[in-house]
């Protein structure tokens, strides 16, 4: 609802419109609503907002390219690991967060998300989808193209730590060591996901 400390105004020409008055359509007093009030209820709804697809497993790919052929911007992060079938070993490219795929649309218009064979729902709390913040975005996809990345387990606790400086600036998790490397699992809450990411020990800089 918008409030004004003082009734305001409007000059139109030489006319001064008071919207604090009432005015009146026959016997009927019809108060005048400022336009910009409606406008500025619905900006969050209009605006678009990255969400994430909940998905059939193994349909991540196809369901990605369909959604971006209607015009709708979508984020899969693939990696890259090796399978073994019997006595072959095989690299596929899968999704680093396999059952979902990251949309960007307006929450009016998410009956064009659903509509899609394969997508199950939109991911969210008490049956209402939940948007993700676009700085997390950035952040989330400026890891992923700066380091090697592949899933991991997702951690209810640990110790968190923020690197201060380089490429992954900003960016949380919690620190593993390995055989002498540093890595960093990142972790969305959102949808009980994680992912391990490679880290330069010498350029990380890592701060509680």
């Amino acid at each position: 609802m918008c409030r004004f400390d003082r009734a305001p105004q409007l000059f139109l020409g030489w006319t001064q419109v008071d919207f604090g008055q009432e005015y009146r359509s026959g016997e009927v007093g019809l108060p005048y609503a400022p336009p910009q009030c409606s406008a500025a209820m619905n900006a969050g709804e209009v605006l678009p907002r990255w969400y994430v697809a909940c998905t059939f497993a193994r349909h991540e790919k196809a369901i990605a390219d369909r959604l971006r052929s209607k015009d709708v911007e979508t984020y899969l992060p693939l990696y890259w690991t090796v399978r073994s079938w019997g006595q072959r070993r095989v690299k596929l490219e899968l999704p680093l967060f396999p059952g979902y795929v990251f949309v960007k649309t307006e929450i009016t218009r998410r009956a064009r998300i659903l509509e899609h064979p394969g997508v199950v729902r939109l991911v969210g709390l008490n049956g209402k989808a939940t948007s993700l913040a676009d700085e997390d975005m950035e952040k989330l996809r400026a890891s992923l193209s700066a380091c090697k990345a592949e899933p991991y387990l997702y951690l209810s606790a640990g110790r968190r730590v923020r690197i201060k400086s380089g490429p992954l600036m900003g960016v949380e998790g919690t620190i593993i060591r390995r055989k002498g490397t540093v890595r960093l699992v990142v972790q969305i809450d959102l949808i009980q996901r994680a992912v391990l990411l490679e880290l330069d020990a010498v350029d990380a800089q890592l701060t509680t």
